[in-house]
């Protein structure tokens, strides 16, 4: 079942465990009208998930409505939200249906919720309550029927605290909570995200790109992405539009993003045109510190401790000829360079042993 609500929602990229565990509640909550709460930082995606959330339920043919509570002023939220008869105003030259009532059998999507002003919590709970509004300047009370998915990207229970959130309103809105992880977390689904990226902006930019590189896509996955999902669509769209030849590398990467990495080759020099398997060839050409296999002794040997201390001494060997740059390390053994990592923490090799 997972599977399938993956695949409806085609907007949402990622197989991590953390986001599978996300599409597992999805799928559960997806035909319950219970109000919905999704926590995460900005950029992680939470529009997309009320958006699948509104799309996977009997209530996928009526409309969907998203209002950003922190982008519109606070002296015209109210109106925004509930409309307002003509006359009600100077200005209101005309009756305004608002968006909730817009919403009527279909979804409402509170984004930044936390960013409500206090007054408009309190008719929002009322909404919620007795499923009615009232127009600014109206005289009685309008029935609604809709599905209230709210989030935020701030610490509710610290506004609670602090007396800017309504603690009643928080309990009717977190009846079922969605924590949307941020990119960091869940850094085996960064090349899934790139590729999509990569091939949403060659068809939008009239571009031909295949791939990124190995070197770089190994330096975005390990870049942090304060900006989680979005930072990285705008990053691929500025590479794309930007970069040059078929494959996009180091070269193509935005500074933001170079300035954490590694260094690996100078950007202004070429790098010298010599595959890795040439690079391992060539390194240990010259005089090696492993000795030649001179054959089984005859009280035998431990071939794990053995193959272990070989393993060892051509990493080690590795790290010292490149100064020990993880990334020219992994190439030079041929190697990922998460795998190097992986096998350096395994073997406890450390610069500093």
């Amino acid at each position: 079942m997972v599977e399938n609500i993956k695949k409806q929602m085609n907007r949402i990229v990622g197989d991590s465990p953390t986001i599978r565990k996300v599409f597992q509640l999805v799928d559960k909550a997806a035909n319950s009208d219970s109000t919905v709460m999704i926590f995460g930082e900005s950029g992680t995606g939470k529009e997309l998930i009320a958006r699948s959330l509104h799309e996977n339920s009997d209530r996928s043919s009526r409309t969907f409505v998203a209002v950003n509570c922190g982008a519109i002023p606070h002296d015209l939220l109210e109106s925004e939200l509930f409309g307002y008869e003509k006359g009600s105003f100077t200005g209101a030259v005309n009756a305004r249906v608002g968006r909730l009532e817009l919403a009527h059998e279909g979804t409402i999507f509170l984004d930044e919720i936390g960013d409500m002003p206090p007054a408009l919590q309190v008719k929002l709970l009322r909404v919620l309550s007795e499923r009615e509004i009232d127009r600014i300047g109206g005289s009685k009370a309008i029935p609604i029927n809709i599905r209230v998915i709210a989030a935020t990207n701030v610490n509710i229970e610290e506004s609670i605290k602090q007396g800017k959130f309504r603690e009643d309103l928080f309990y009717r809105l977190n009846i079922i909570p969605v924590h949307m992880p941020p990119l960091r977390e869940r850094k085996t689904d960064i090349p899934l995200l790139v590729n999509y990226f990569l091939r949403r902006f060659n068809e939008q930019k009239n571009k031909s790109f295949k791939a990124v590189d190995p070197e770089a896509m190994s330096i975005l996955i390990d870049y942090e992405w304060p900006g989680n999902i979005r930072e990285l669509q705008n990053f691929v769209e500025r590479m794309v539009v930007l970069g040059s030849g078929e494959v996009l590398t180091r070269r193509d990467l935005p500074e933001k993003v170079l300035n954490g990495a590694e260094p690996w080759a100078p950007l202004e020099e070429e790098v010298p045109d010599e595959s890795p398997a040439e690079m391992i060839r060539r390194s240990f050409q010259t005089a090696s510190p492993f000795p030649a296999f001179g054959g089984i002794p005859e009280e035998g040997i431990n071939l794990k401790q053995v193959v272990e201390d070989f393993e060892r001494e051509i990493l080690e060997e590795a790290l010292e000829r490149t100064g020990w740059v993880k990334n020219k390390a992994a190439t030079l053994l041929g190697l990922n360079r998460t795998t190097l990592v992986e096998k350096l923490k395994k073997m406890k090799i450390s610069r500093d042993a």
